[in-house]
């Protein structure tokens, strides 16, 4: 009572509004939605990064100087895994396309986007430990990251990435890290029906070594129902925006 700014009843949320964001802003950009995932399982994905030991929030997205870019993903998504330390080379933040040619993390990620290639990340325990950093699960879904493989996952991170609608599976066997490396290709078998059974089901993958020769990976996944519906919507946000629409909009 008696301070000219208390509004006692608040502006009801319009939807339809329009967000003005600047276009040549570099801390502010208009986040477009995911995709929602395919009808079938995914094909054809390409190992962009092996990684080798620790591999935290802060290896996945740098804080510090990069935190001003917090509200702009393609800027912010400069700083990918940038300090990952190359399995096959020992070399940080440097990996290498099927040419042989050598980039930054995410200049090929950005390469293999521009050329709609899906891809995947191999790494080793506890995988996103750290702060529950948000954009640790943001940039590489935003780059075209489909699945993160895994011997293990802190908790926290691998919610994160089913949020985001990147899927996160671990290895049945831990040896099987070794039989996988940069630019194998992998295709998915049973994720689809796993996702669609509300996460009942087993996983495989079928990795396509660069001389041609196949090797079969059995996977585990923890989806629940709910994280299994976030990923088949593209994220939880695209679901959660479904679910408030009317009924004749969702058909």
């Amino acid at each position: 009572m008696g301070n000219p700014a208390y509004q006692p009843t608040p502006p009801q949320p319009d939807p339809l509004a329009e967000v003005k964001v600047s276009p040549t802003s570099e801390r502010l950009a208009v986040l477009e939605p995911f995709e929602p995932f395919p009808t079938k399982d995914l094909q054809n994905l390409r190992v962009l990064y092996k990684v080798k030991g620790q591999c935290t929030t802060d290896t996945i997205s740098a804080a510090g100087p990069w935190l001003k870019y917090k509200g702009h993903l393609p800027n912010i998504a400069e700083n990918t895994l940038i300090t990952a330390v190359n399995a096959a080379t020992d070399e940080v933040n440097v990996a290498y396309d099927v040419d042989g040619s050598s980039h930054s993390i995410p200049d090929l990620a950005k390469k293999w986007k521009e050329q709609e290639q899906p891809w995947l990340v191999v790494a080793e325990h506890n995988y996103g430990e750290g702060s529950a950093r948000e954009h640790a699960a943001l940039q590489p879904r935003y780059l075209g990251g489909r699945i993160i493989l895994a011997k293990s996952f802190a908790r926290i991170h691998e919610t994160n990435l089913k949020k985001q609608g990147v899927v996160p599976l671990t290895f049945v066997s831990e040896h099987d890290y070794d039989k996988i490396d940069a630019c194998d290709t992998v295709d998915t078998n049973g994720l689809y029906q796993v996702l669609k059974n509300s996460g009942a089901g087993e996983i495989t993958l079928t990795v396509t070594k660069k001389n041609g020769e196949t090797v079969t990976i059995p996977v585990k996944h923890t989806f629940s129902k709910d994280q299994a519906g976030f990923v088949l919507a593209g994220s939880a946000l695209n679901l959660l925006a479904k679910r408030g629409q009317p009924p004749q909009a969702q058909l």
